[in-house]
């Protein structure tokens, strides 16, 4: 097995990330940071293991991770928790021969259960709330990738938390919502009045409502969407209203655009080819006609650049299409954990 590396404590959360495993699912650490369990990257966990008289540090890890209770409740993927808690004994087995039962009774739990097709990853915000997810364990799944969470979704997420007032009272309408990550982010800390997920798929559009629903956010009818699931708003009066909109680029009205009388717009890692470049570039056409005669509604598109050709694709074709843009200034990572070397950015785009 190849190593698992702990990430250094994020603000305050601290998130466990198996990249080496196959596997991205996470692990709430919340707290960990109150235990010094990491200082610089240069102390490795086995050297706090080492300095650690008794099996009470273990113990701490094991009840942020994968006892806590978010983990119990809505396990994260049984691949992901196997990997997590081998790397977690070998540390432990390197510094101390006393075997700690506790480890591998965890591990056992796990061992024989076979991976779903669905798992759970959990995200801790800043205000002690929490995201979980229900996703796909497979990156390609009923053939989209829009049943899982990618790092330009973590990028805009981290960057809303940060910039609240962007949202705040305003009504958001996200192009491309995915699993849901971001706005459901944005509707727990940033007081929007308003949030629309859109997709296509019908695959992505179950697993988003049904979401939406596992945060405790009830659903607004949407007409262009299948019945709803029965859900029940656990927040307050001034929670957002939310839709979940089936929103096909290629076919969609102007009028039908119209209709959602967007503030804000926003969408993450959807350039991830020519064709969907091309489709978001006159959408957004689409957007900024029909909302002529009104406030312009301020626009972000975050994104991964693996490849550098398809985004300057996408500023040429906003130039093209008369749409004015400027990168957002980069900021901290230190929420979410991330891909290694991940390239990101923000454009707003001026409609």
């Amino acid at each position: 097995m190849e190593e698992v590396s702990l990430p250094l404590p994020r603000g305050p959360a601290l998130l466990a990330q198996a990249n080496n495993c196959g596997s991205r699912f996470l692990l709430p650490m919340q707290g960990l940071s109150r235990c010094c369990l990491f200082h610089n990257s240069c102390t490795s966990l086995e050297e706090k293991l080492r300095d650690s008289s008794g099996p009470e540090l273990l113990l701490i890890i094991l009840q942020k991770t994968v006892k806590h209770p978010l983990c119990v409740k809505h396990p994260p993927s049984v691949k992901y928790a196997r990997c997590f808690l081998s790397e977690l004994i070998r540390k432990h087995e390197a510094v101390h021969t006393e075997p700690l039962d506790e480890l591998y009774e965890a591990l056992a739990e796990v061992l024989m259960p076979k991976e779903p097709t669905q798992c759970h990853r959990s995200y801790l915000l800043p205000s002690g709330d929490s995201v979980t997810l229900s996703e796909s364990t497979a990156i390609i799944s009923h053939g989209t990738t829009g049943l899982v969470t990618w790092d330009a979704a973590l990028y805009l997420a981290e960057w809303a938390i940060q910039n609240p007032a962007a949202f705040a009272h305003r009504t958001v309408l996200e192009l491309g919502s995915g699993a849901g990550l971001t706005g459901l982010a944005i509707c727990k800390t940033c007081c929007p009045s308003a949030y629309v997920f859109s997709d296509y798929h019908s695959c992505v559009l179950e697993q988003l409502r049904g979401n939406v629903l596992l945060n405790g956010l009830s659903l607004e009818p949407d007409a262009t969407a299948p019945a709803q699931h029965p859900g029940h708003n656990t927040y307050d009066s001034e929670s957002p209203k939310v839709t979940v909109a089936q929103l096909d680029w290629d076919v969609v009205t102007a009028p039908q655009l119209a209709a959602f009388q967007p503030d804000v717009i926003i969408a993450a890692d959807v350039l991830y080819c020519p064709e969907t470049v091309l489709s978001l570039v006159r959408v957004l056409q689409r957007l900024s006609a029909c909302l002529k005669g009104q406030q312009a509604p301020d626009a972000y598109v975050a994104f991964t650049v693996r490849n550098p050709q398809t985004c300057q694709l996408f500023t040429s074709e906003l130039g093209q299409a008369g749409i004015p843009w400027e990168a957002v200034p980069h900021h901290d990572q230190k929420l979410f954990p991330y891909e290694e070397h991940s390239d990101m950015a923000i454009l707003k785009l001026m409609l």
